[in-house]
């Protein structure tokens, strides 16, 4: 199966992702984080550099509850903004 390509747009809702994900997660060690969240550190450096852009739904619930975020605030902190009409 060929993975069509990633858009700006959605490499860049990655890198908001891991930009709430590293601010939530703040003095803890991301070994800590991970395995509390049943992942990888690894995993969750893709994730925070915004090289794995688009985690699994259950990665992403795993990492919310370990940092007490909700799903909501996911969401909403990383939509990607409307588009503008030209």
């Amino acid at each position: 199966m060929v993975r069509t390509p990633l858009t700006p747009a959605e490499r860049q809702r990655g890198e908001r992702l891991g930009r709430l994900l590293r601010s939530a997660r703040g003095e803890r060690s991301m070994t800590e984080i991970a395995a509390a969240a049943g992942l990888s550190a690894e995993t969750l450096r893709k994730i925070e550099t915004g090289r794995a852009p688009t985690p699994a739904f259950f990665t992403v619930a795993a990492l919310a509850s370990v940092l007490g975020l909700s799903m909501d605030d996911i969401v909403s902190d990383c939509e990607m903004p409307p588009a503008v009409a030209a």
